[in-house]
């Protein structure tokens, strides 16, 4: 969560949104976020959920903070509360249709054949990654079949967000957008990145580099690698080639989450072999890239974009940690691009209130990846800040509501 501490927002948080966005982000609704993000920080602290830093960035970047033991902790910790608050909650039970009368949401029918009455609705059911027909339609038809970041997120089916719709919501936001990130595809752990590709090069499988390994900070670019790796590239795969010297970089270990070793070998040949590419092609490949990479590798810093180049002559060209590849052994590890979450869904405003042509739509609210605020590419470690920011917002929101009704 992109936070400099627990009560505090990381620096520039509201220009850094706007640039994200390309300046199409919502003002008020980041301002917000912005505000009430360390209270809320410190709301999660009293449950008993604790903070530390995350370890797996090697780059400099915005200050972050994470829940220690990651996201089950954070469910963990909420969960024990709603319980001893009394809160029902109840398992297997599909939300079909929300029942709207005189304009105003009265309830929910659930599995088509009971229902709930309710003053107030917060839907807060993710994007629409686990649903391969819509991935389909925004992102081609090779976006049936991406990997998910983690297990749960193939729940994420847009259940919430077509509720939200037939009910008169807004459609909102980038819905070609999404944030994806490199994986290794032999791990079974979630989330497994290899986040230390802006140090050696990337190749597709037939042996050929296809980007700019070193264009930005690593949470500038595995955005938009991820998702081409899958979209565009021969077996939605993509290799990243290293050499030994990976190894002498101050904790390079922390950017590689995947549980199982790299591909190792003593020659290029043999790596090649090992990975089933080309072995003449990748040969040819790291000879052009260690042509070009002529630059003073003394330069080279795996914490800021170093300037050490590969230009002339390259293309791709390569703008940053350029160094040639050559000290064996020699590393690849598989990459694939996997799903974190979609950026398209239904608009709301700074209240957590879902529109219905810009007017709020009595008694519904919605929090996280179904309201649609990001646009082009996501902004980094904002997506869960967001969500329980906002979540808590719908939650305060809708009780001030239920309270003016007399509920």
């Amino acid at each position: 969560m992109r936070m400099a501490a627990p009560g505090r927002i990381a620096p520039d948080f509201e220009a850094d949104m706007q640039h994200a966005s390309g300046g199409r982000a919502d003002k008020v609704y980041f301002r917000r976020l912005a505000e009430h993000a360390p209270a809320t920080m410190q709301w999660l602290e009293a449950h008993g959920v604790r903070f530390d830093t995350p370890t797996y960035y090697l780059s400099a970047g915005p200050p972050r903070i994470q829940p220690i033991g990651g996201g089950a902790a954070l469910i963990d910790q909420l969960l024990k509360a709603a319980r001893r608050m009394g809160v029902t909650i109840r398992y297997e039970a599909s939300a079909t249709r929300l029942i709207v009368e005189g304009g105003i949401v009265r309830g929910v029918e659930l599995n088509g054949d009971s229902k709930i009455d309710s003053d107030a609705i917060v839907l807060a059911s993710g994007g629409f990654q686990g649903n391969p027909d819509m991935m389909a339609e925004f992102f081609g038809a090779g976006a049936r079949t991406m990997a998910m970041i983690s297990p749960g997120s193939s729940f994420n089916t847009g259940d919430g967000i077509r509720l939200a719709i037939a009910a008169g919501a807004t459609p909102s936001g980038d819905w070609n957008g999404m944030h994806a990130e490199p994986v290794d595809p032999r791990s079974r752990k979630p989330a497994p990145v290899v986040l230390v590709y802006p140090y050696g090069i990337v190749v597709e499988k037939n042996g050929n580099r296809f980007f700019d390994e070193g264009a930005g900070l690593v949470h500038e670019t595995w955005e938009t690698f991820a998702r081409d790796i899958h979209l565009n590239r021969p077996g939605s795969i993509a290799y990243a080639i290293l050499d030994s010297r990976l190894r002498d970089i101050a904790g390079f270990e922390r950017a590689i989450r995947s549980d199982v070793p790299p591909f190792e070998a003593a020659t290029i040949e043999y790596l090649a072999r090992m990975i089933d590419v080309p072995p003449r092609a990748l040969q040819r490949t790291i000879e052009t890239f260690n042509a070009a990479a002529t630059g003073d590798v003394a330069r080279f810093d795996a914490t800021h974009c170093d300037g050490l180049s590969a230009a002339t002559g390259l293309m791709p060209p390569k703008s940053n940690w350029a160094r040639p590849i050559g000290k064996p052994p020699f590393l690849a590890y598989p990459l694939i691009g996997a799903i974190a979450y979609t950026f398209g869904g239904v608009a709301t405003n700074e209240k957590a209130e879902v529109l219905r042509n810009d007017l709020p739509i009595p008694g519904l609210y919605a929090a996280g990846e179904m309201t649609a605020h990001f646009h082009g590419t996501a902004p980094n470690a904002v997506s869960m800040l967001r969500s329980v920011v906002y979540g808590k917002i719908a939650g305060e929101e809708a009780a001030t509501f239920m309270r003016a009704r007399g509920a």
